[in-house]
């Protein structure tokens, strides 16, 4: 089992938002397990919280840009490709401005500060989406590419093809997340010099300097664009290299561009939030069509968690027989609805309930028409995730369990005599001082037929 990872302290950086040029304080800390990736406006009333999801992606010009509730995050993109890059699922990600600070243009800050403080594992499994086809996006107007295929682990080849003389034609690939810090983290955003003189004229890079964007030019720079370049740069003097770049910077790579445009990739695709197992051919990539491929995967991910139906070999001897599960719970008959436990780690219990035509409830309910009751089932469930936190303490025999809450409860299917019930109970928090919170389902005939949040404390019997 692969645990989720976090940061090990809160650790800071100080820089100049590239968009609205002014100084941001941005401020990693560490977050629960399955939190993802959140970005907290601390500059705003309420310090509002917008995750790091697909469906918030509203515009891509010039970087990835967020937006929940009229509350914005602008280029989100160099900081999740760190955080991917150095394998943390979870952190939270404060801010006193819309952007962070854009550093040198790369990730390579971010990804020194992550180092700085340590990486620690959490008390949870890593869920991964294994690729079992190619799925694929196209952005017609581009025809930029994005396609993920089958692979044992997570790759990305980015294929860029400018169109010009001075950047043309580069590719970059990454076999292994492992490399990212080396080969790809201090990959520097860049920008042609055409598109440069629009966005200095409309005031869009306030924070822009010749440290933190390579500047390739692709055309001839008249004196009166020179002089603007000064004024902009704050420099007295700037030429073009022999390489077709401005001055005061040296590339890292040949394919520096294409590096870049796979950091990009990286970053935009942590949107989906869920780690990927599968090989992500992109090209001519961009952020548009990163965040329209990451919200296509986001989508047919929760189609298929939605569907998904876990199996289990029921001929196998059981974890907990009906013996051991008296030994544990203080229920019995006809209040007792579990009888096997088939599986459980710190994290998760699966539990079987055989419904029979037997059953006390079948008298009243509906003689004619006999449906287990829905409260039942969610008892049952309860039932289940009580030997789980139960199993944490040395006498469950001197323990009772209360319920505390219940939460968006779902009943999707009937369940009758001679159906076999399987719940699975998955913790949504670690337990403390003897309170469950779960999440539960409980499925029937290859189906899910209810689901809840469950929340359940144990207290010792007087």
């Amino acid at each position: 089992m692969v645990k989720q990872t976090t940061i090990k302290s809160e650790v800071s950086l100080i820089g100049v938002g590239l968009h609205t040029g002014k100084e941001v304080k941005m401020t990693f800390k560490p977050a629960p397990i399955n939190n993802g990736y959140t970005f907290v406006r601390m500059d705003l009333e309420g310090h509002p919280i917008i995750e790091a999801d697909a469906n918030y992606v509203v515009n891509t010009q010039r970087g990835t840009n967020l937006e929940k509730l009229g509350v914005k995050i602008q280029t989100s993109e160099h900081v999740l490709a760190a955080f991917v890059g150095c394998d943390v699922d979870n952190v939270i990600i404060e801010l006193d401005a819309s952007e962070p600070p854009i550093m040198d243009g790369s990730s390579k800050y971010f990804v020194e500060a992550i180092e700085k403080v340590g990486i620690e594992e959490q008390n949870a499994e890593r869920k991964f989406y294994v690729v079992k086809e190619v799925i694929s996006f196209t952005d017609e107007a581009t025809g930029s590419e994005i396609l993920v295929m089958p692979s044992d682990d997570y790759q990305v080849t980015a294929m860029v093809d400018f169109g010009t003389k001075v950047l043309g034609t580069q590719n970059a690939s990454l076999k292994s997340m492992s490399e990212f810090k080396t080969e790809i983290a201090s990959a520097r955003t860049f920008s042609f010099l055409h598109e440069l003189e629009s966005l200095l004229e409309n005031g869009l890079i306030k924070g822009g300097d010749l440290n933190n964007a390579i500047v390739y030019v692709d055309k001839e720079i008249s004196p009166s664009t020179m002089e603007h370049l000064k004024v902009a740069f704050g420099k007295d003097h700037i030429s073009v290299k022999p390489n077709g770049i401005l001055d005061n910077l040296t590339l890292h790579y040949p394919n520096e561009a294409a590096r870049h445009k796979l950091l990009d990739v990286i970053g935009d695709l942590a949107l989906i939030g869920t780690r990927i197992k599968g090989k992500v051919i992109a090209n001519k990539p961009g952020h548009f069509v990163n965040t329209q491929f990451a919200k296509k995967m986001a989508k047919l991910i929760k189609i298929e968690k939605r569907n998904f139906i876990p199996t289990y070999d029921l001929n196998q001897p059981p974890l907990m027989d009906i013996h051991k599960i008296m030994e544990m719970l203080p229920h019995r008959p006809p209040f007792l609805l579990i009888d096997r436990i088939i599986e459980m780690s710190d994290s998760h219990v699966v539990g079987l309930k055989n419904v029979t035509m037997n059953e006390n409830f079948f008298v009243g309910h509906f003689p004619d028409a006999p449906v287990m009751p829905g409260v039942l089932i969610v008892e049952a469930m309860a039932q289940t995730g009580g030997i789980l936190v139960l199993s944490t303490v040395p006498d469950p025999e001197n323990y009772l369990t209360f319920f505390m809450k219940i939460d968006n409860v779902k009943f999707k299917h009937k369940v009758l005599p001679g159906d076999t019930l399987i719940f699975k109970c998955d913790l949504i928090t670690p337990i403390r001082r003897g309170i469950c919170h779960m999440q539960a389902h409980a499925y029937a005939n290859g189906k899910l037929v209810a689901e809840a949040e469950l929340m359940a404390q144990i207290a010792r019997k007087q």
